[in-house]
């Protein structure tokens, strides 16, 4: 069998699939900070035998939280001399215009540590000032004095040509053979001066710590004799393995939210549905991405801490376009400083976790207010509290200050949080020139389903679609996934001034490296299949808008291609289009896929189910109706082609979906609950 685990922040979730396509699910706490015990632990409550798994999948939030909570190592920083203060003087741009006492993000870096070596590169890749290798040796003496951990190398225009870098990290080996070293042409490999020194310092701030990581990880499952093939997600949507993390931890950013996204296209495919917006909701955040036509967009513009406050660190990899905001099932309620309930961002986390969790929470969260609303029960709780509590926080906390009914305050809470998904959703639909109603919803996460039928009919989306394992599905898409890697290079020509030889000879050199890697990796030529793509402006614009390449050989059938569908795309980004004005190849984008086995979902059409479904009838609050009395379904006990009418709850035993009045639901082939909304009458 094939298994993936998937560490969020509060819950580590776990799929298996046997080769027979059988499905199973688990989830446990997150074990902070020792996330490796954590994966152990919901392989060994699942049952299954570490000796049957023949490829294991991992996705994680170690980079991430690293990050936020700058808990990684002493870095620092060798660059080109005159260019130490990149970093700090940043882009001129600033979000909060007009606030006066704005400041600029602090450095990972402190300035004492960023140090400057001789060489020089012109902007063609000729060498203008060879290397100082005294410099070096000198700075290594420091560095080795300060007791750095980590150093990053970023050289003036080393994207067109490494090799200072290359010789820079050679020396710093042999000289300290003990710290983790990280040049920018390894994980970049474009232009943008501050965003690549940037993304090679955070890619150095977390490689001590990912590596050792990985390396208890790797140990731990060996101990339990998962000897198959090792994967780690990436934030581009595809998997590498351990070693690849251990040089470049970067690229797993965001990891477990690119797997839901990449699941959810997979499971668009299997169902006949194109556009989708996948939406997932876990304990601590909301996130969401949309697919239009089957294609997920990837973007290297990618910031950590980014607010319409903070201007927040540019990330130059590729990853999956992900709006995501704080407010999860365990995102605690609170009055402000105006006296207004709030939700989120902060959250109750798996320790203590929300009231109901019964782990001595005392701060009452959305799932808390779920609860009071009868959308979800005490029962489905493993640590069963008093809901005669979980009242008295909210009369306390909010009721006796707002001078309002215990469950209107949770309805309160609701709507709230379903307020501010709400705006993420059209960040990602309405902001980019998409229509919501266009697209099917697919909601996933611990808390997807509890939200996603309020939301869709906010949005107008007609259709909802609760995938099989919803509370686990990003796990699962980790399973459909191939291995990826992304090759970038700038390119940063005219279309009219192209040399074919030029060009063909740039997309070979890049695809025999991308073919040699693989071929590393254990995949034959028969398994390996690139996509080829190309960043693209008008002459004298900023930003760049991604092409498909439909051809390895440049032609004028090519050109014209690639011209109309740039004025295509970059209308539907922008809204206009400018026919008549020249236009510029900036990046060149091979990716490279490493086919792995998958397993399709198993159908469940012929199946036949006796017992009754109904697990009893429940008063449920609605926004609209009131207090309902409604049917709770459990949803291992409906077979395909069950159907109901709303309002109903459909119960599993990590989630719950609620369906309200005037909607329909049909369970489809593959055991995924289908929620329409129905045709009203005239």
């Amino acid at each position: 069998m094939r298994i993936a685990t998937d560490i969020g922040g509060t819950f580590t979730d776990m799929v298996s699939i046997s080769n027979e396509g059988d499905i199973q699910t688990i989830k446990t706490d997150t074990t902070i900070p020792n996330y490796e015990q954590g994966v152990i632990n919901v392989i060994q409550a699942s049952g299954v035998n570490p000796k049957d798994v023949d490829m294991f999948i991992h996705g994680s939030t170690v980079v991430i939280n690293t990050l936020t909570e700058r808990e990684g190592a002493k870095t620092a920083l060798i660059t080109t001399k005159g260019f130490r203060d990149v970093l700090e003087i940043a882009r001129g741009n600033r979000p909060d215009l007009f606030n006066l006492r704005y400041e600029k993000p602090t450095p990972f870096v402190e300035r004492y540590l960023r140090q400057e070596v001789e060489e020089r590169l012109d902007f063609k890749g000729n060498v203008l000032t060879p290397l100082n290798k005294k410099d070096i040796e000198k700075i290594a003496a420091f560095f080795k004095k300060e007791q750095v951990d980590a150093v990053a190398i970023a050289y003036l225009y080393s994207y067109l040509d490494p090799q200072h870098e290359i010789e820079t990290k050679e020396i710093l080996q042999e000289l300290l053979p003990d710290i983790k070293i990280t040049a920018s042409h390894e994980v970049v490999r474009e232009w943008r001066e501050y965003e690549r020194t940037n993304t090679a310092v955070l890619n150095a701030y977390v490689k001590p710590t990912a590596s050792t990581y990985l390396n208890r990880l790797d140990r731990r499952l060996h101990e339990i004799h998962i000897k198959g093939n090792k994967f780690v997600m990436q934030s581009n949507g595809g998997t590498t393995n351990f070693k690849h993390v251990e040089e470049t931890p970067i690229n797993i950013v965001e990891s477990g939210p690119a797997a839901g996204v990449y699941g959810a296209a997979v499971l668009g495919e299997m169902i006949g549905e194109k556009n989708i917006i996948a939406f997932d909701v876990g304990g601590t955040t909301a996130k969401c991405s949309l697919i239009d036509n089957g294609n997920i967009k990837v973007d290297s513009d990618y910031y950590i801490e980014r607010t319409d406050k903070n201007a927040g660190y540019p990330i130059k990899i590729p990853v999956v376009d992900i709006i995501e905001i704080g407010n999860g099932g365990g995102s605690i309620a609170s009055i402000d400083q105006a006296g207004a309930l709030k939700v989120g961002p902060k959250s109750a986390g798996a320790f203590p976790g929300p009231i109901a969790y019964g782990k001595g929470g005392e701060n009452p969260t959305t799932t808390d207010a779920n609860l009071l609303t009868g959308r979800l029960s005490l029962e489905n709780f493993e640590h069963q509290t008093n809901m005669e509590e979980i009242k008295t926080a909210f009369q306390e906390k909010f009721a006796d200050k707002l001078a309002m009914e215990v469950e209107d305050v949770a309805l309160g809470i609701i709507r709230l949080a379903n307020s501010n998904m709400l705006q993420a959703l059209k960040l990602i639909s309405v902001r980019k020139g998409y229509d919501p109603r266009d697209f099917t919803l697919v909601a996933y996460g611990g808390g997807g389903p509890l939200h996603a039928t309020a939301l869709a009919k906010e949005l107008g989306i007609k259709k909802i679609v609760i995938p099989i394992a919803s509370s686990v599905f990003s796990a699962w898409g980790m399973l459909m996934t191939d291995v990826r890697n992304d090759y970038i290079h700038t390119f940063n020509t005219a279309l009219t001034d192209i040399d074919k030889q030029n060009v063909d000879n740039k997309w070979h050199e890049t695809e025999t490296a991308a073919t040699q890697a693989l071929f590393e990796d254990g995949f034959t030529e028969k398994n390996i299949v690139f996509a080829r793509s190309v960043d693209m402006r008008y002459k004298g614009q900023e930003h760049t808008v991604k092409v498909p390449y439909p051809s390895e050989t440049w032609s004028e059938s090519v050109k014209q291609y690639i011209s109309e569908a740039f004025h295509q795309l970059h209308e539907n980004n922008y809204s206009y289009k400018l026919i008549d004005n020249e236009i510029e190849i900036v990046n060149i984008h091979l990716t490279a896929f490493g086919k792995l086995k998958k397993d399709p979902l198993k159908k469940r059409a012929n199946e036949q189910l006796d017992e009754n479904p109904i697990i009893e009838t429940r008063q449920v609050l609605y926004e609209e109706e009131g207090w309902l009395a409604v049917n709770v379904y459990d949803r291992n006990k409906l077979a395909a082609g069950f159907s109901l009418e709303g309002p109903a709850i459909v119960e599993e035993a990590t989630s719950s979906t609620v369906i309200y009045p005037n909607q329909s639901l049909i369970v489809d082939e593959f055991g995924n609950l289908i929620i329409t909304l129905q045709e009203e009458e005239n």
